[in-house]
């Protein structure tokens, strides 16, 4: 209420200045005869200065403007300093990685000192006898070419080929030896072809190195066949080869030849 009154009391001085003010500038309405009336009057008519009205109540918000364009993008700033190095975190559990590459192998070591003797172990009991019944034992071995002149009754007669040699059987071609796997009785025989040209040809059927039998030639006007056979009883590692004095002839019609067979197993 009071701000109501003030309000209408400031709007009358307001009034009456600006009738005040019209009065001063215009003055009094001139008459139309020469006497003091028509004359203005500057100084007499001119009220007290007005007090300044109260000032005007705020007007009201405008619209917002429209969106300015984008400035120009502005120059990348140096890098600032390194920071300081921050503190290690804690340690992260133990991964599952791939087992890594093999390494080159190291240098031998040093060979240790050798360590005693360790007591003697007991005596095993004896092994089973094999059983040598089934087993089959059987060659036959031939020369293909003639052999070296042999000087020594000592000398081995070597062969070059099998055309028989059953599986388990031992034979070694270049030194014309069989060696015995089952023990039992044998049968051995031998045909050695003498050359005309040589006056002597003798050959002995050993066994470990001991003569069995022998057989020769010393006719030296005829192509002759020396041969022999025995039946030897052999235990196991025992060897049976041919020795001869002179020179065997032979070719691709096998005219030296040595065979043996196993009779019966011990």
């Amino acid at each position: 209420m009071k701000i109501c009154v003030a309000t209408v009391l400031s709007i009358a001085l307001l009034l009456g200045n600006s009738v005040n003010l019209r009065a001063s500038v215009t003055g009094p309405v001139p008459s139309d005869g020469d006497g003091p009336a028509s004359q203005a009057c500057p100084m007499c008519c001119q009220g007290p200065a007005a007090i300044p009205g109260i000032p005007g109540l705020p007007g009201s918000l405008g619209q917002p403007g429209s969106k300015g364009e984008p400035g120009q993008k502005g120059d990348i700033g140096q890098s600032g300093p390194m920071g300081e190095r921050g503190a290690a975190g804690p340690q992260g559990d133990e991964g599952i990685g791939q087992p890594g590459k093999i390494g080159p192998r190291g240098v031998p070591g040093v060979v240790g000192p050798t360590g005693e003797t360790g007591v003697k172990g007991q005596k095993g009991e004896p092994g089973e006898t094999p059983d040598d019944s089934n087993q089959r034992v059987a060659f036959t071995v031939v020369r293909t070419s003639a052999s070296d002149t042999s000087t020594s009754d000592d000398t081995r007669l070597p062969f070059q080929a099998t055309e028989t040699l059953l599986p388990g059987t031992s034979f070694d071609l270049e030194t014309g030896t069989f060696t015995c796997g089952v023990p039992g009785t044998y049968v051995f025989m031998f045909s050695v072809n003498k050359y005309s040209s040589s006056s002597n040809l003798y050959v002995q059927l050993r066994k470990n190195g001991d003569v069995v039998v022998a057989g020769h030639s010393t006719d030296s006007s005829h192509i002759e066949q020396v041969s022999g056979s025995a039946v030897v009883v052999l235990r196991r590692g025992d060897t049976m080869y041919l020795t001869m004095y002179g020179m065997a002839y032979s070719g691709s019609d096998h005219r030296t030849s040595f065979s043996g067979f196993l009779l019966y197993p011990e």
